[in-house]
């Protein structure tokens, strides 16, 4: 373990606000919603953990139920990626896996924060593609990171 990762910090102050930029750039071009939880550990299911941090931070109630949730347990080397309802009708499953696809291989070279980065522009395209930025849409949820 190097880096951030190595003090207890999975992501560097300024790799925080890389994910961040990348967030907020994708959302720029549809009215999804794209959040990231880091945690150091996970009950031991990070799909189970992932779906109930999907509804703890709100993004079952958007308005077109197309939020997407990355959620990471960095200590324990998990993760999963969540679609509501809208979005995940409209992907399907091969979206989601070349998604896990892009994560494992960044996270595997240690490329943590370029990991979530691509992960997060691949949601941002395949979001806006299936639902377009409107001229009155509203950030509905925060961009930044959730963590603990």
């Amino acid at each position: 373990m190097t880096g951030a990762a190595a003090k207890g910090r999975f992501l560097s102050p300024a790799d925080r606000k890389r994910v961040q930029d990348a967030i907020a750039a994708a959302e720029r071009l549809t009215s999804g919603e794209i959040r990231l939880r880091v945690q150091p550990r996970c009950s031991g299911d990070p799909r189970a953990d992932a779906e109930s941090w999907f509804v703890r931070l709100g993004m079952s109630q958007t308005a077109d139920r197309n939020g997407a949730l990355i959620f990471v347990a960095w200590q324990d080397r998990q993760f999963a990626i969540v679609g509501d309802t809208g979005i995940h009708e409209r992907v399907g499953a091969a979206f989601w896996r070349a998604a896990a696809d892009t994560l494992t291989s960044h996270f595997a070279a240690g490329e943590f924060a370029a990991g979530l980065q691509a992960a997060v522009l691949a949601l941002g395209e395949a979001l806006a593609t299936h639902f377009p930025r409107a001229n009155d849409d509203a950030n509905e949820l925060s961009d930044e990171i959730s963590e603990e």
